[in-house]
């Protein structure tokens, strides 16, 4: 199985413990003398099987990002950590711009006037930069997640 394979299988697995959860709770009471829709002995069971199917898909998962080379002395997982910075390093960037850029018109001259503290345009364009590196670094991810077989654990 490749890596690719795998992490869309932990999401599958991600999401069905969330329905799972959602189903037990619909039929953690009910109505004295009523039954529930389901019986909530199955769906812990069935929340169980999946829970051990998705530690095993997460270690494998791991143990591939750990040990398959991204770049000289580089991992999948030290690519992963680099581009999970990038997210958050645009995020403030570009949340930066948007609220230096915003304009409080003032209809008296006795209204406090607000000045931008950096540069709007460059805090942009960095943000921008930002997310084209975050792209490509993310294209070679993936790339790679299709191109490396898992992993056993």
């Amino acid at each position: 199985m490749k890596l690719a394979e795998a992490l869309i299988l932990r999401a599958d697995c991600q999401k069905r413990i969330e329905q799972l959860k959602a189903r037990l709770l619909r039929t953690a009471r009910v109505q004295e003398g009523e039954e529930p829709s389901e019986n909530p002995q199955n769906l812990l069971g069935e929340l169980e099987r999946v829970s051990g199917e998705l530690v095993d898909l997460i270690k494998r998962i791991n143990k591939t990002n750990s040990t398959t080379a991204f770049d000289a002395g580089q991992s999948i997982a030290d690519a992963l950590a680099e581009r999970d910075v990038l997210v958050l390093r645009r995020g403030a960037y570009s949340d930066l711009a948007t609220t230096a850029a915003m304009r409080h018109d003032r209809i008296t001259r006795s209204e406090v006037k607000f000045m931008s503290t950096v540069n709007v345009a460059e805090t942009q364009k960095q943000a921008d930069e930002l997310a084209k590196n975050y792209r490509e670094l993310d294209a070679r991810i993936q790339e790679l997640n299709w191109n490396t077989e898992l992993l056993n654990s």
